[in-house]
C-alpha cells in the first residue's frame, strides 16, 4: 500500500499528460498511470501531426507524446506503466488498482481516452496508417486529388466526407443501408456537394492492398454480390468507444457512454473526481482540444485540492 498522494491521473494522452504538467508545477506531485500497452494514447500510431500548435513542419505523433512526457517529468510528475485495472472513486480516499500494488490518493483526474470503432475486416489493421484512417482532420491533407471512400452513414461520416472534399478529387460515401442517419442539414450539405458520391446498401467485406489502400470489397445486402470499389484511401467512421470499462457503474455517463462533466468545470459526478480529454468529448476529439481540457482538469483539481486542506 503506497503513501496518499494528491492527485493520480489515468491515462496519458494530450490531456493527461497536460494535466500533469500543470498540476506538478502547481506542487500537486502528480502520478500519471500511463498504461502498460497504450501509454501515450491515440497519437502513438498517428505520423506526421501537422495542426498541433508550436511545430511549423509538424512532429510525429510519438515524438510529441514522448515531449510532453518529458515535460510532465520535468516538473516532477512521477510516470507509471501500467494499466489500472480497478478504481474506487468513492469517498475521502481514492483507490487505484496496478497489477501489484494499489495507489491511494485524494483525487483522480480520468484522461482515459476513447477508441475508434474498426470494422474488423482483413486488411484493415495491414493498411492502417497507410491509407486506412479514422480522423479526416487528422489526415486528410495527406490524400491531395485522391478518391476516397468514407465508410458510415450518421454525422460524423457525413462530416467527414464533407471536409475531404477539400482535398480529394472524389468522395464515395459507402452505407449499409438505403439512407443516412445523419442530420437533415449534414445530409443537404452532402447531396449538394458535386464532389461526394453515395454506394447504398453495401458493407465492407475487406480493404484491398498490400503496401497501400487500392480499393474497399463491398457486399451489396439486398441482392448478397460482392465489387471493388477503387479508391486510394478508405475513412472509417463508424463511431467511437469511449473507454469508461472503469468507471460506468461508478460516474454519471451521458446517453452516448461518455463521463459527464459540470461543463465548462471537470468535475464528475463524484466529489473530488475529475475527467478530460476523449472520454469526454464526443465532438472534437482533437490533440489540442483534449490537451486544453487537460488543462482545465488539472486547475479544477487544484483549487479543489486547496479546499480541502
Amino acid at each position: 500500500m503506497s503513501d496518499l498522494h494528491q492527485l493520480v491521473i489515468v491515462g496519458s494522452g494530450p490531456a493527461g499528460y497536460t494535466s500533469a504538467i500543470y498540476a506538478a508545477r502547481a506542487g500537486f506531485k502528480p502520478v500519471v498511470v500511463a498504461g502498460a500497452i497504450d501509454a501515450g494514447g491515440a497519437l502513438m500510431t498517428t505520423t506526421l501531426v501537422e495542426n498541433f500548435p508550436g511545430f511549423p513542419s509538424g512532429i510525429d505523433g510519438p515524438d510529441l507524446m514522448a515531449n510532453l512526457q518529458a515535460q510532465a517529468e520535468a516538473f516532477g510528475t512521477e510516470v507509471i506503466f501500467e494499466d489500472a485495472n480497478k478504481l474506487e472513486l468513492e469517498g475521502s480516499i481514492k483507490r487505484i488498482h496496478l497489477d501489484n500494488s494499489i495507489l491511494e490518493t485524494q483525487s483522480v483526474i480520468l484522461a482515459t481516452g476513447s477508441a475508434y470503432k474498426h470494422l474488423n475486416v482483413p486488411g484493415e489493421d495491414l493498411l492502417s496508417g497507410r491509407g486506412v484512417s479514422y480522423c479526416a482532420t487528422c489526415d486528410g491533407f495527406f490524400f491531395k486529388e485522391k478518391h476516397l471512400a468514407v465508410i458510415g452513414g450518421g454525422d460524423s461520416a457525413i462530416e467527414e466526407a464533407t471536409f475531404l472534399t477539400r482535398f480529394a478529387s472524389k468522395v464515395t460515401i459507402v452505407h449499409r443501408r438505403d439512407q443516412l442517419r445523419a442530420s437533415k442539414v449534414m445530409q443537404d450539405r452532402a447531396f449538394a456537394n458535386d464532389k461526394i458520391d453515395f454506394v447504398w446498401n453495401s458493407i465492407v467485406e475487406s480493404i484491398e492492398g498490400s503496401d497501400s489502400v487500392t480499393g474497399v470489397k463491398l457486399r451489396d445486402t439486398e441482392t448478397d454480390e460482392t465489387s471493388v470499389l477503387p479508391v486510394d484511401g478508405v475513412f472509417v467512421a463508424i463511431g467511437h468507444l469511449p473507454r469508461t470499462d472503469l468507471v460506468k457503474d461508478q460516474l454519471q455517463l451521458t446517453p452516448d457512454g461518455y463521463i459527464s462533466v459540470d461543463e465548462p468545470r471537470t468535475g464528475t459526478s463524484l466529489d473530488g473526481v475529475f475527467a478530460c480529454g476523449d472520454v469526454v468529448d464526443h465532438i472534437y476529439r482533437q490533440a489540442i482540444t483534449a490537451a486544453g481540457s487537460g488543462c482545465k482538469a488539472a486547475l479544477d483539481a487544484g483549487r479543489w485540492l486547496e479546499e480541502q486542506a
